[in-house]
């Protein structure tokens, strides 16, 4: 037999969920309706040392102490052995997408924050950033992340140039101005 929650205990079980849920209040319960909105949430969320019970890093050193956590040896020793760039691109559906996911890239958390800092600033590029940082990371070579800026800022543009250049016109006109 299937119980039934009444609306009561509905707004009791809602009410005790929000106490757990330190980035959510009964207000915003769902997406910023605004520019105003959105920026008050991201700087909340950007001091929250956990996002929906996810521990969010601060820095590349505490991002490569929760992968080593997360993900066991053996994978560990296959991610390593390939080369950094293939890694980056074969679990980006993957590892990148729990990356931006759980530590908030689109919505902003403290890691997006520190991201966008130093220079990257798309969610997807952040991830790929990151998983090359831990394949270096891994392999005990030098992080040397200004080129790696540089080559996923100039990827990225590359990307938005091709998708701006392969547009089609649909409509063009001319207006004329009254002459004062």
């Amino acid at each position: 037999m299937r119980k039934i929650l009444s609306p009561k205990n509905t707004l009791f079980f809602l009410f005790i969920g929000l106490l757990f849920l330190p980035d959510v209040t009964i207000a915003q319960i769902g997406p910023p309706n605004n520019k105003a909105e959105f920026d008050k949430m991201y700087e909340r969320r950007i001091r929250q040392r956990v996002l929906n019970r996810v521990y969010i890093p601060k820095d590349m050193a505490e991002a490569f102490t929760e992968l080593n956590k997360k993900i066991d040896d053996g994978s560990k020793l296959k991610y390593k052995s390939i080369p950094e760039e293939i890694a980056a691109r074969k679990l980006h559906f993957s590892l990148g997408r729990w990356m931006i996911t759980n530590w908030s890239f689109y919505e902003g958390s403290r890691f997006s924050k520190y991201l966008k800092d130093i220079g990257v600033t798309h969610p997807d590029d952040m991830a790929q950033f990151t998983m090359r940082c831990y394949h270096r990371h891994l392999n005990k070579k030098p992080l040397d992340v200004k080129p790696l800026i540089i080559e996923i800022k100039e990827r990225r543009k590359a990307e938005v140039e091709k998708k701006r250049s392969g547009g089609e016109v649909i409509h063009e006109e001319k207006r004329i101005r009254p002459r004062n």
